[in-house]
């Protein structure tokens, strides 16, 4: 199928649908010139960090217990590289659609917060942000609108320990609380289930979209990337996630210009 008539599908689904379920990865927020941490281009692609670690070590619960200056220095450094950055018109027209239909939850692994920041309000962050810091010792907690003037590692100013990004490292395991809002958002019904910009390498990703396929619901994915999903779902737009929504926007919504 042609990319032109694979989009007029996907939009005719997608306006018929009122609950829309999108899995986002780190492809959504290329466009918003963040790179992503392993893939082509990726900051730590098929090598090593300079202290000679795989940066599923560095970036392990692991390291970040016996070695947090370690796992704080890469992670500052992921930070630095996204400081700054917008929203792009995938984002903010997913957040549009959440204003004009029953239901629109954004299930991302992304840490930077772009989706909230574009004004999706039903976000599951499954992996948490870098926005929000947490101590390892106590319950104390601070929202950050980035890591400038941060001391690394920092430390808890009401108890001293170090403090860490609210976020799921490696070796660690998915937040509770955000996997029982996926499954009640699935259990209250989905009608369309998009992945868009993700590898899906994550069995817990690719769930939902198995989950829309054995009850026949129309599954789509965005990128121009092959991964584990592209043979799988019902349609597929080889697009990035910038390129792809703005032409559906447009299609769903012939009278109204679309984002750029």
């Amino acid at each position: 199928m042609s990319v032109p008539l694979a989009l007029d599908a996907v939009a005719a689904c997608m306006a018929r649908a009122q609950r829309l379920l999108f899995i986002t990865g780190a492809g959504i927020s290329a466009d918003s010139g963040l790179p992503t941490y392993r893939g082509i281009g990726g900051l730590y692609h098929d090598r090593l960090t300079a202290d000679g670690l795989c940066i599923e070590e560095a970036l392990s619960g692991a390291t970040m217990a016996a070695r947090p200056e370690l796992a704080w220095k890469y992670i500052a450094e992921i930070e630095a590289r996204c400081r700054g950055a917008q929203p792009n018109a995938a984002h903010r027209l997913i957040a549009a659609l959440e204003q004009e239909k029953s239901m629109v939850c954004v299930l991302t692994q992304n840490v930077d917060g772009l989706h909230r920041a574009a004004g999706s309000r039903n976000v599951i962050e499954l992996h948490g942000t870098l926005h929000r810091l947490c101590c390892t010792a106590c319950h104390h907690r601070r929202e950050v609108a980035d890591y400038a003037g941060l001391r690394i590692p920092p430390e808890c100013p009401l108890c001293g320990a170090t403090m860490r990004p609210d976020v799921v490292l490696f070796g660690e395991s998915l937040p509770l609380r955000a996997l029982a809002r996926l499954d009640a958002v699935l259990d209250e019904g989905v009608e369309m289930v998009l992945a868009v910009g993700t590898s899906s390498a994550f069995s817990y990703i690719a769930a939902p979209v198995h989950w829309a396929l054995q009850r026949g619901l129309p599954t789509v994915e965005i990128n121009p990337g092959e991964t584990a999903l592209s043979a799988v779902v019902r349609h597929r737009l080889r697009l990035r996630a910038a390129e792809a929504l703005p032409e559906l926007w447009r299609r769903m919504h012939p009278s109204e210009p679309a984002e750029d």
